[in-house]
């Protein structure tokens, strides 16, 4: 691993910042999140998902120049996240749709989680904010194409099966980074 590259569970023994550790994961985040619109663009041919996908494509790029940014300020530079949220891709529109809609929600509740934490600096809170606000728009639409196209291919409990199958396995990655984060933290609750 390079100095760059950090396992949430082992960045306290690198003597790496909790609140850098934090900051990097959501960065990492929301660059997986790119990369799994980015994806979408190819499953879905109709012209106004095309034009909602790029804004959101733009939105969760601008949410990673963010959290760049107020690593940044916090005078450290942004770590490369070896855990991070999103490891394995599914390969089909359907699937990548029901899972943005998982990885959408779960970065919301931890963003609002996050922006209710005592001695919030007011640059984290802003940056916080400023995503915040795009996530909901995110949810809705998303969930909305999602459930139109799996009624459209006649499949349309597939759609909400996939949700749940991705919760669960969302279940078990944010029990895991709660844990790191935890011991990052010297067992504070960092969000």
């Amino acid at each position: 691993m390079s100095a760059a590259t950090i396992d949430l569970a082992t960045a306290r023994a690198a003597g790496v910042p909790a609140e850098i550790a934090v900051f990097s994961y959501y960065r990492n985040a929301e660059q997986h999140g790119a990369n799994l619109l980015f994806r979408l663009l190819k499953h879905l041919d109709d012209p106004d998902a095309q034009i909602a996908l790029s804004q959101h494509l733009a939105d969760e790029t601008r949410h990673a120049w963010l959290w760049t940014e107020r690593i940044v300020r916090a005078g450290a530079k942004p770590l490369v996240v070896c855990d991070g949220y999103q490891v394995r891709m599914p390969r089909d529109g359907l699937d990548l749709l029901a899972l943005t809609v998982v990885v959408e929600q779960r970065a919301l509740r931890r963003y609002q989680h996050h922006l209710r934490r005592p001695n919030l600096d007011p640059d984290t809170e802003d940056v916080l904010k400023n995503v915040t606000k795009d996530e909901a728009w995110h949810i809705d639409w998303i969930r909305k194409l999602g459930r139109a196209t799996a009624e459209e291919r006649g499949e349309a409990k597939r759609f909400d099966d996939a949700i749940a199958r991705y919760r669960a396995v969302d279940r078990e990655v944010v029990e895991h980074l709660e844990a790191a984060e935890q011991e990052l933290s010297g067992g504070a609750t960092v969000d």
